[in-house]
């Protein structure tokens, strides 16, 4: 159940240009599951919309949170320090369907900012997991945390590590395969994933970054096509935030 709290910082750190980690200590880590989000809250009154952020690490009693500034708000909470509080609302959405990989080899596929939430997923599936990480440049954050849960294989844009090229190419060259996909990160590669998923008839799970307004589903601002009509707009459309962010990738378009 979602609730609003004032959340302790713990710790905050700058792991690559413009990335930064935060461990904040909230109520709501006992009820959040890999794939879900939080939305953090400003201190300025005139940013009256919540920023939604990805969680990357659930503790006991604590959340990390791994994300890019990308505009006032996330500058604001990269100030943070140890000490400080900040207003949270959470856990939210849909997290990742972690019955689909028992007993399977999985591929945990991650781009960009959508690296983080793999984490934490992949330290719940006890089974075979193979992640492929997608970065732009060999500032690989999160690296190590990954290594101890998985296989990992690395893409850079640049070719500066690992495969040349996005994530798909990092399976192709390294002759990769699995029985199941869970994936994040920006919109072209999951719409890859989702045709290499078609082509190889492997079932996958996608979580999709879009801008979001409330955040609970209410103002259908961040809302994608689907193969369904919705209950709550009765059109075909998902809202991302109440809806997923983790969706069947056939059940959207993309």
């Amino acid at each position: 159940m979602k609730r609003k709290e004032s959340a302790k910082v713990l710790s905050q750190e700058c792991l690559a240009p413009g990335i930064f980690s935060m461990w904040l200590e909230a109520g709501i880590a006992d009820e959040a599951v890999p794939g879900q989000f939080v939305s953090l809250y400003s201190r300025d009154g005139s940013r009256l919309l919540p920023r939604p952020l990805s969680l990357c690490e659930i503790g006991e009693g604590r959340i990390r949170l791994v994300y890019r500034v990308a505009g006032a708000g996330t500058e604001e909470f990269s100030a943070l320090q140890a000490g400080d509080a900040i207003e949270i609302l959470g856990p939210l959405g849909n997290g990742f369907p972690l019955k689909e990989a028992e007993g399977k080899r999985v591929f945990l596929i991650g781009g960009g900012i959508g690296v983080p939430p793999m984490v934490e997923t992949a330290k719940r599936i006890l089974g075979e997991k193979i992640l492929v990480m997608g970065y732009r440049d060999s500032q690989m954050f999160l690296k190590e945390e990954l290594e101890r849960t998985g296989s990992l294989f690395v893409a850079t844009e640049d070719g500066s590590f690992g495969t040349r090229g996005n994530v798909l190419d990092a399976v192709r060259e390294r002759g990769l395969s699995a029985d199941l996909i869970f994936a994040c990160g920006p919109a072209p590669m999951l719409r890859a994933v989702k045709t290499y998923a078609g082509e190889q008839g492997i079932p996958a799970w996608i979580s999709m970054e879009e801008r979001m307004a409330c955040g609970i589903g209410a103002c259908l601002a961040c809302v994608c096509g689907s193969k369904e009509v919705d209950g709550h707009s009765h059109v075909k459309n998902k809202r991302i935030c109440k809806d997923g962010p983790v969706f069947l990738a056939e059940e959207v378009e993309l």
